[in-house]
């Protein structure tokens, strides 16, 4: 049965890394009392500093919810890693707006970002420091590190699934890196030296295949799939991403690889997960003894404490005309921020989530339309994430300020509709018939039974991109998705407030790539602004 036992230690931090800056050099191994000599000399310390390289999604710092931060310049809750990722993934989309008006907020949802937007830096910074992180602990765990400290055997053995997880975890943030902001990011590995210098940027081409290259190389040395400690990545990890590298490869290359994404999507559906029964179970309070989760970022209310993450994403779609729910969303308050489009709702059979149980809206005393985005109540408030549990108790903060809830980065759902997706585009080793049940199966835990079941006739690419929407909302997955399918700038497909006008309108097409920050541009001469951007 899987546990939370390891968001125990995630707040441990034996090596209490924290850092100025991420502008002038992105392989820190930042200042502390205590070196790398001593936190590398006993094994018993390895699982410290491993939890600290997953915390990095989570939490910002070594208190929490604030005060002494890894990253300094910014407000830590704004400047979290899951946070950030959420935004720029989602605000930009159909699926979400945010009526709160700090300076470059606004404009993710109006798409006329700069490269000086605060939170686009903070997510590049948040980026980097992870890449330095997981840099350093790969450098300390190789094979002649650990027999010069008289570690073997069975300790050896353990150090070096800790390595392979480090390695899928760098992975993540450099396809993160490739997605957000292109080629020409700056790149670095265990290889590069330590200390101030600059590095040199990377192709979006040239990163696509070194992240591809080291998911294969640490597939056979991840823990199997489904079997590592609940929170931490396994096989079935690495597969799932190395499928959402290859379904969005003809975006990121030039060159589909779509028969590459069935062959990994059937690695992970053949692995043994099963689909959680209820829905709503994926986003509560227990959503660890939830099936189909196959890599979440894990909180807890008492230990990960921090005003981003999944803090964030219980509060802020809360406000007071939900005010006499609050017992049933386990939160003290909420902060009233943000909503969803009717682009969005107008994609489900009905809003009461009574046809669709995926359909999980507050509409009383909202507005669907919305005419201005800075009221609540313009808009309909999504009520997914909550900090209660399955039987209906709070979260283990006494007051709810700080949820349990975990975010499931990768799903299992996600999965069968990328496996669906890559059999439509072309790829092989799969079959339509597969694609239709795997489909199916989402749908009838939807719709309760068979009602919403679906023939091959009616299984196209714009009813995937629409199922993806029904299933993954507010999962940050939309941004990419919409770029992959070609409608994210244009002007076939507008929503309201795409580009900063009501009806929606067209953007330039260089904004599905984020700009690297100016700062970063500034103190790095071997940077180049992505293209259009000033």
């Amino acid at each position: 049965m899987k546990t939370k036992y390891f968001k125990n230690i995630l707040l441990a931090g034996i090596v209490a890394f924290s850092v100025a800056s991420c502008h002038d050099d992105l392989d820190q191994v930042p200042p502390n009392e205590i070196t790398s000599a001593t936190v590398y000399q006993d094994f018993a310390n390895y699982k410290n500093v491993l939890a600290k390289l997953y915390s990095g999604y989570a939490v910002t710092g070594q208190q929490g919810p604030a005060g002494n931060p890894d990253i300094t310049g910014g407000d830590e809750g704004f400047s979290s890693y899951l946070r950030q990722y959420w935004q720029l993934q989602e605000l930009p989309t159909d699926e979400a707006v945010i009526g709160w008006g700090d300076a470059g907020l606004p404009d993710l949802h109006e798409m006329d970002w700069t490269p000086n937007n605060q939170f686009v830096t903070a997510m590049f910074s948040r980026i980097y420091y992870q890449v330095s992180l997981t840099n350093e602990f790969i450098r300390e765990t190789t094979d002649d590190k650990l027999s010069s400290r008289g570690i073997s055997g069975a300790q050896a053995e353990t150090a070096r699934e800790f390595r392979a997880e480090a390695r899928f975890l760098r992975a993540l943030s450099y396809w993160h890196a490739m997605d957000l902001f292109g080629g020409g990011v700056p790149f670095v590995t265990e290889e590069d030296m330590v200390g101030a210098f600059f590095p040199e940027p990377i192709s979006r081409e040239d990163l696509f295949n070194y992240v591809e290259s080291e998911l294969l190389a640490i597939e056979d040395e991840l823990v199997a799939a489904g079997q590592n400690e609940y929170g931490r990545a396994d096989q079935a990890a690495a597969w799932t991403l190395l499928t959402k590298l290859y379904l969005n490869a003809e975006v990121y290359t030039g060159n589909a690889r779509y028969t590459d994404a069935v062959t990994y999507a059937k690695k992970v559906i053949d692995a043994g997960f099963m689909l959680e029964d209820e829905y709503q179970h994926l986003f509560l309070a227990d959503n660890n003894t939830a099936s189909g989760i196959i890599f979440p970022i894990v909180f807890d209310g008492l230990r990960t404490q921090t005003y981003g993450g999944m803090t964030y994403l219980t509060h802020a779609p809360f406000g007071p005309s939900m005010n006499n729910l609050r017992s049933r969303f386990g939160i003290e308050g909420g902060w009233a921020g943000l909503r969803t489009t009717e682009a969005l709702v107008e994609k489900f059979p009905d809003v009461t989530g009574t046809i669709d149980e995926r359909a999980i809206f507050h509409t009383e005393g909202h507005d669907l339309v919305i005419d201005d985005i800075s009221p609540f109540t313009e808009g309909f408030a999504i009520t997914k994430y909550r900090n209660i549990t399955s039987a209906g108790q709070l979260g283990s903060h006494s007051t709810g300020a700080f949820p349990d809830t975990d975010y499931p980065m990768f799903r299992l759902a996600d999965v069968y509709l990328m496996y669906a997706e890559a059999v439509l585009r072309g790829g092989s080793g799969g079959d339509l018939a597969t694609a239709v049940q795997l489909v199916n199966q989402l749908r009838e835990r939807a719709y309760d039974g068979p009602d919403g079941n679906i023939t091959q006739s009616q299984l196209t690419l714009p009813f995937i991109l629409d199922e993806r929407a029904r299933e993954l909302y507010w999962e940050a997955h939309r941004r990419t998705d919409l770029i992959r399918y070609g409608l994210f700038t244009g002007g076939e497909y507008l929503w309201p407030w795409k580009g900063g006008v009501m009806e929606g309108r067209a953007v330039q097409d260089f904004r599905v790539l984020y700009p690297i920050p100016s700062v970063d541009v500034i103190a790095n001469p071997n940077l180049v602004q992505n293209p259009n951007y000033r």
